[in-house]
């Protein structure tokens, strides 16, 4: 039975925290990219503004009906085919966008989910004082839905920090790149791997402290 090395450990570790603000960056990115797209389809949906409800609903099926990989491929490798000026994309921005566009699908219907369940008087008192229906939405029922959709957008971004390992492929030199290259070259995979998981492990034990922690604070208000 072959031994841990501790000491490849320790320094693979070092390593990894030095690429973690390359995963880290392109997590808060992505989300930030899914969390405005994930809002205005939302609102599309409920609205069911003419035209764009039924490219919101194709949009959906496609990007939930579709591996993640698939789609990071499509847009890296595929479209700059048809479209020679994305070759000018990065596999960096590439990423980017293939998170927020996939992660927006799932999260538009949670924030609709979030919408439609604050209570339909308050639409309805804040137009009986003059507000149009976008006001309204922006001033009184988003924040009261914010508090909703909270859990179920943390724990998308959790999935989201965890779809990065995905990266690699597309030769994004951020944790699970590094980790293959030191795996591969020194064949201490065990320890490598192990490593990572602990890396991950970490990153969403501090991010679940901060879901909980942010819900708390949302909750103090009811």
């Amino acid at each position: 039975m072959t031994e841990l090395d501790l000491s490849f450990a320790t320094d693979l570790l070092l390593q990894l925290v030095g690429v973690l603000p390359v995963t880290l960056g392109m997590s808060f990115l992505a989300m930030a990219l899914a969390l405005v797209l994930a809002i205005f389809f939302a609102i599309v949906q409920i609205f069911r503004i003419p035209g764009l409800n039924g490219f919101t609903q194709l949009y959906i099926s496609f990007f939930r009906g579709t591996p993640l990989l698939v789609q990071l491929f499509l847009f890296y490798y595929g479209l700059p085919q048809m479209f020679p000026s994305m070759t000018a994309i990065s596999a960096f921005q590439a990423t980017i966008l293939g998170l927020g566009l996939h992660f927006a699908a799932y999260m538009a219907e949670l924030i609709r989910g979030a919408i439609l369940g604050v209570d339909r008087s308050q639409m309805e008192a804040a137009l009986s004082v003059g507000m149009d229906r976008l006001t309204a939405m922006r001033r009184i029922i988003l924040p009261q839905a914010a508090r909703i959709a909270v859990p179920g957008l943390m724990n998308s971004f959790i999935d989201l920090l965890k779809s990065t390992s995905l990266a690699f492929t597309l030769g994004v030199a951020e944790i699970m790149a590094k980790t293959q290259l030191e795996a591969a070259s020194s064949f201490r995979f065990l320890e490598s791997y192990l490593v990572l998981a602990l890396v991950y492990w970490v990153v969403i034990m501090i991010m679940t402290w901060g879901q909980k922690y942010t819900e708390r604070r949302l909750e103090e208000a009811y």
